[in-house]
């Protein structure tokens, strides 16, 4: 039955060419003078109501040298707004020292996306969380006395007003406002405060009404927005962060537009976390449920999460930031999610008349099934959102008349209210899956050398105390780092008397790593993890009669970026003893310590060219800890036991490419064209089809997979299915190879399979390898 009915579907998109009412949106772009507001429906650029696509790209996270490249794409994607955080540790490292360079220039960045007629929303926070250290607020604050953080609390208050004004004045200096032709539309003050109001209580609310008075009072000329709110004080604007705010948020304050300030495009990947996945599929039904109820602004976060570089990420979180994003960590679409939706925002925008200053009108059509519409009739402009909620549950439905099939958990797009143009569970754009590959250079450069840093003793610490100190009060957020050393005298009498005995040093931390030495002898490491606020390390070591030597290598990985009792958060040892000697357990937390924060190739930039010629190196070693290596300019600090004969230099690229498409789905509409002031949609044939795109200067090499009947898995990883043909490779190759596209129709009979195998899904399921043609290389 359902595919009866995907074929009546497609029947009806195959009208030579279907017209449709209505001009396709064009950006109003902002010059001198420019108006933004809002009303009930929408953010307005100069009193006309607009749609919002928006991506967030971090400009820290990326290098300069990037940012108009990933701006491009992104507006290749159908975005039209780029969306940023301001990271006010980077900018004011130290009081009133303020910094723009390099990765940091906001104002290059902004400039950036001015060049390429794209809005700009900037979140200034200051608080910003975002998996950044210490969610974006600068360490020395922590040493302002009586400071509570983002609390109704006049030292707090005070540096935050100070440094949002400052942030403020340098954007109106550079005129990156929408009143003065800039592209920024809209503004952000604090960041998710909902998560810790209820540590606040009644002067939260104070805290907020505040923060609302004073961004409103800097005179920005666009509207200010809190996110993850249901209301926000006064004129500002409450927004949802989420994966499914159309279904899960309630805007109290009616009349205010429907923003989505974060889409979680995935999900960010702490060290021991598995690949954080979501899908192009579920993403788009999100989008379509929150633009079905009204929504009318939507920001992926992420849509390029780029590299924690340096020492900026949170706790534990990987280098690598939202690498499953639209666009990868290296700038690289990842398909299908960009192409998907790029169709989804292209068709809304074709349609944004009807969408913008329709009539709504709503129906629930059975057990999970319900549409919204736009309505204009005096210009004959319908639109509807047909959604089917029910996980794994096809159907069928009756509206004005027509059925319609829709997949489980899924919202189909109905020009004219009566024909499918989109659907978010069927997928017509390319897979990719990305690879690695070992360069040349790796050889070229395979003579490694090194340096070992030297393990301090206590007597030579200059930082002394009877217990551990805090370690977060050492660093100061300058680095990871800590040493903490202790010495002790042992008689004869003190050490096991059997040999197959050795004592074992306990050691309870908050902070997240360690590395263990005694008497100068590696002993090993401990390490946490995100879940766990602190972590045992327990090892055993060889004593001797004597002095004995103790030296810890204390290490965190970011500091936290959230929580009510950020300002409280502590790292370091906590418990320290010696189990297994002869005459007991040997507690040495009240023994005396010595302290020497960072490594000595920190202090001297051995990462630097002027900074490695200060060491002496010699040809490197496997298996030593605490050691660092170079080859060329590459700089390697090992902690633990390395082996730089193993490191590779690689190139990253997306060469691998898929089709993963059904018989039974509906033709595809291959593109809007515009046609004397209406939309027309083209459709391709009668037939369903995958098509195949290599990179520029690449052609088709090699089909890695083929498959015609149920195969089953994702890009890279397809496995064939109990109603697999045998010819489907075949079929393929002689359509592919050698070219730089092909077109592959998705019918049974091309590919000699048995439609009539009980388990098919009529599906095809394809990779190929994209490479340099010998031609091309020569």
């Amino acid at each position: 039955m359902a595919a009866r009915v995907a074929a009546a579907v497609a029947a009806a998109l195959l009208a030579a060419a279907l017209l449709l009412p209505g001009a396709a949106a064009e950006w109003t772009l902002t010059k001198k003078g420019t108006v933004v507001s809002y009303d009930e429906r929408s953010l307005m650029i100069d009193g006309k109501r607009d749609l919002f696509f928006s991506g967030a790209i971090h400009y820290p996270r990326s290098p300069p040298e990037m940012w108009d490249k990933l701006v491009k794409m992104a507006k290749m994607g159908g975005l039209n707004t780029i969306e940023t955080y301001v990271f006010w540790n980077g900018h004011e490292p130290e009081p009133g020292k303020y910094y723009f360079e390099g990765r940091f220039d906001l104002i290059r960045f902004l400039n950036v996306i001015k060049d390429n007629d794209m809005y700009a929303i900037v979140r200034i926070g200051p608080f910003i969380q975002a998996e950044w250290n210490h969610g974006g607020l600068p360490y020395w604050l922590r040493e302002i006395g009586h400071i509570i953080f983002r609390a109704n609390n006049e030292p707090f208050k005070r540096e935050m007003e100070k440094f949002v004004r400052f942030i403020v004045q340098k954007l109106k200096d550079a005129e990156m406002f929408a009143p003065q032709g800039g592209p920024i539309i809209l503004s952000q003050i604090e960041n998710e405060y909902g998560n810790i109001k209820k540590d606040r209580k009644v002067e939260g609310d104070k805290y907020l009404e505040w923060a609302a008075d004073m961004a409103i009072s800097t005179g920005i000329g666009v509207p200010w927005v809190m996110c993850k709110q249901s209301i926000a004080p006064g004129e500002v604007i409450p927004t949802c962060n989420g994966r499914h705010c159309g279904d899960t948020w309630t805007l109290l304050d009616k009349n205010k537009p429907r923003l989505w300030t974060e889409n979680w495009t995935a999900q960010f990947r702490t060290f021991g976390d598995q690949l954080a996945q979501r899908s192009a599929e579920d993403i788009a039904y999100a989008v379509l449920r929150f633009f079905a109820k009204g929504g009318t602004l939507v920001n992926y976060y992420m849509y390029h999460g780029g590299t924690n570089f340096g020492r900026t990420g949170a706790s534990y979180v990987l280098t690598g930031y939202y690498d499953e994003a639209p666009m990868d960590e290296y700038g690289m679409c990842k398909e299908p999610k960009f192409g998907h939706l790029r169709d989804l925002h292209n068709v809304i925008k074709s349609y944004h008349k009807a969408f913008l200053w329709g009539k709504q009108s709503f129906e629930i059509l059975g057990n999970g099934y319900e549409v919204h519409n736009y309505e204009l009739p005096e210009d004959k402009l319908c639109l509807s959102f047909l959604s089917n909620n029910n996980t794994g549950e096809d159907g069928t439905v009756v509206f004005r008349g027509e059925k319609f099939y829709v997949p489980s958990r899924s919202v189909s797009i109905l020009a004219d209210c009566k024909t499918v143009v989109y659907n978010t569970k069927r997928v017509f754009v390319q897979h990719s899956e990305r690879s690695f590959h070992t360069t040349d250079e790796t050889s070229k450069n395979n003579v490694w050398e090194m340096y070992s840093e030297a393990i301090p003793k206590f007597r030579k610490t200059r930082v002394r105390t009877k217990q551990p100190l805090e370690q977060y009060n050492q660093t100061k957020d300058t680095s990871d780092y800590l040493w903490y050393t202790t010495s002790f005298r042992l008689e004869s009498d003190d050490l096991p008397f059997r040999r197959d005995i050795r004592p074992v040093i306990q050691i309870k931390s908050t902070a997240h790593a360690m590395i263990g030495f005694a008497n100068d002898a590696f002993v090993g490491t401990g390490r946490g993890s995100k879940r766990e606020k602190s972590f045992m390390f327990e090892k055993p070591m060889d004593l001797r009669v004597g002095i004995n030597h103790i030296a810890m290598l204390s290490s965190s990985m970011g500091m936290k970026d959230s929580g009510g009792e950020l300002v409280e958060v502590k790292g370091g040892i906590q418990d320290c003893v010696v189990q297994g000697l002869n005459t007991g357990t040997l507690d040495l937390q009240g023994n005396g310590w010595g302290h020497k924060a960072r490594l000595e190739g920190e202090d001297k930039e051995i990462y630097t060219e002027k900074g490695m010629a200060q060491f002496q190196w010699k040809p490197a070693e496997n298996d030593l800890p605490i050691t660092w290596y170079r080859g060329n300019l590459l700089i390697i600090f090992e902690e633990e036991l390395g082996k730089p004969g193993g490191i590779l230099i690689q190139t990253v690229r997306r060469d691998d490419i898929c089709v993963f498409i059904s018989e039974h789905n509906p033709a595809q509409i291959k593109t809007w064209e515009s046609d004397g002031g209406q939309i027309k949609l083209i459709a391709e044939d009668t037939s369903t089809r995958g098509t195949l795109n290599c990179p520029p200067q690449r052609t088709i090499q090699e089909v890695v997979f083929a498959s015609f009947g149920n195969p089953e898995g994702a890009c890279g990883n397809f496995t064939a299915g109990t109603c697999h043909t045998p010819d489907a490779k075949a079929v393929v190759e002689k359509e592919c190879l050698g070219k730089e596209s092909c077109v592959l129709p998705v019918v049974n009979t091309v590919y000699g399979a048995d439609i009539n195998c009980p388990a098919t899904t009529a599906t095809l399921a394809v990779q190929v390898r994209c490479k340099v043609s010998g031609a091309q290389a020569a």
